[in-house]
């Protein structure tokens, strides 16, 4: 009976080792970001805007007047829609254009799914766009991307609508 108490003890012990978070570094973050090394593990309680800032309107010249600044995600997909490929090319443009510009790339998922997956696929989402900057003329060192998942909601609600409007990646000029 010993035996069995003890086996099971293990067990459990091994069972909750298993479900424990361990930290991962982010390999896109510099050396010299100014952050600790214990801050740089993966985190899913949220994001404070301590050390990202509000980000800066850029202006541009385009037809509509301004260049759109968010990139919008079919559900649970992270693969660009075609009608944002002009899009990309003007903002990879810019950036090609001015070394001392730099953009955030911001991921974001509607409330569907766990927060671990949401923040999952907000990165996915954001290293796509990211991807086709890269591909169109920008340089890696002037992109960097963030996911928030399902924190940061353009839309409360628990409708389609509010879903379309939540599935995005932000792009935030940075100086």
């Amino acid at each position: 009976m010993k035996l069995h108490n003890m086996i099971l003890t293990a067990l459990l012990a091994l069972t909750l080792a298993a479900c424990s978070s361990p930290t991962i570094p982010d390999p896109d973050r510099s050396a010299d970001s100014g952050m600790n090394d214990s801050s740089r593990g993966a985190d899913s309680s949220g994001f404070g805007d301590e050390d990202l800032g509000p980000g800066e309107d850029v202006p541009f010249d385009s037809m509509n007047g301004e260049l759109t600044m968010i990139i919008y995600f079919d559900f649970d997909q992270s693969e660009l829609r075609p009608e944002y490929a002009d899009l990309l090319a003007r903002h990879a443009n810019s950036l090609a254009n001015s070394s001392r510009t730099s953009v955030r790339l911001e991921g974001h998922a509607d409330e569907r799914g766990s927060r671990e997956y949401n923040i999952g696929l907000g990165e996915r989402r954001s290293q796509t766009v990211r991807r086709m900057l890269l591909i169109q003329g920008a340089s890696a060192g002037q992109i960097s991307t963030v996911s928030f998942g399902e924190e940061r909601p353009a839309a409360f609600g628990s409708d389609e609508a509010s879903y379309e409007q939540n599935r995005r990646v932000e792009i935030k000029y940075t100086n």
